[in-house]
């Protein structure tokens, strides 16, 4: 990143889904990206556990590495455990053009569709997790920092994400309902534009005098 930095002129600016949210987050806090600003979609600052403490779901994907099936898929088809493939649109986004986009890529390109987790995979996500919980961490990042994020995810923590949004010295929250799910910028263009328009605007008023 810092060669990157050092090559490229800014206003840097990172723009994270899910995932990748968790591990801008994660490289926010321990000093290996130094941007301007930074946008979160859907931030995976937290994962559902079906009601269950996430400690106890920690434990098990423990056991699971520990009696060798480390490797091995923790659940089948779809990115929510127990869910049908036939279901996963519905989970991602409420719109079907943009999640047939998806589809297509899958046939252009089959190495891009990932399948399901390993247990390794969840064990060091929640691992990970776990440890921006510790106290001052988020609250050492000064980083102007926009986060969309929807109470339907059925994905993604949002009451963390609420939570750690209050923890971020200089972050902003922008909630959404049942009107919008976890893929939040391929949703109907009713949720997508409002999100794009609030991007503009944090952008245009966090580094104004960056550019």
């Amino acid at each position: 990143y810092g060669m990157w930095e050092k090559e490229h002129a800014g206003p840097h600016v990172i723009m994270a889904h899910s995932m990748g949210g968790h591990l801008t987050m994660r490289a926010l806090v321990e000093g290996a990206v130094t941007p301007d600003a930074v946008i979160m979609s859907a931030p995976m600052l937290g994962i559902q556990t079906g009601g269950l403490p996430l400690s106890f779901n920690h434990g098990v994907a423990r056991l699971m590495c520990q009696i060798g099936l480390a490797k091995k898929a923790a659940w089948k088809v779809s990115e929510k455990p127990m869910s049908p493939e036939s279901m996963r649109g519905k989970i991602l986004t409420h719109d079907a053009e943009r999640y047939e986009d998806e589809l297509a890529w899958w046939q252009l390109r089959p190495e891009v569709k990932l399948g399901p987790p390993s247990w390794q995979w969840v064990e060091r996500a929640i691992a990970s997790i776990r440890m921006l919980e510790a106290p001052g961490l988020l609250e050492q990042v000064k980083t102007p920092i926009l986060l969309f994020a929807t109470t339907a995810d059925q994905l993604v923590n949002t009451k963390r994400i609420i939570k750690d949004s209050k923890r971020l010295p200089n972050a902003e929250l922008m909630l959404f309902g049942k009107e919008a799910a976890h893929e939040l910028l391929r949703e109907k263009d009713a949720v997508r534009d409002v999100i794009l328009s609030r991007i503009d605007s944090f952008l245009d008023r966090v580094i104004a005098d960056k550019g």
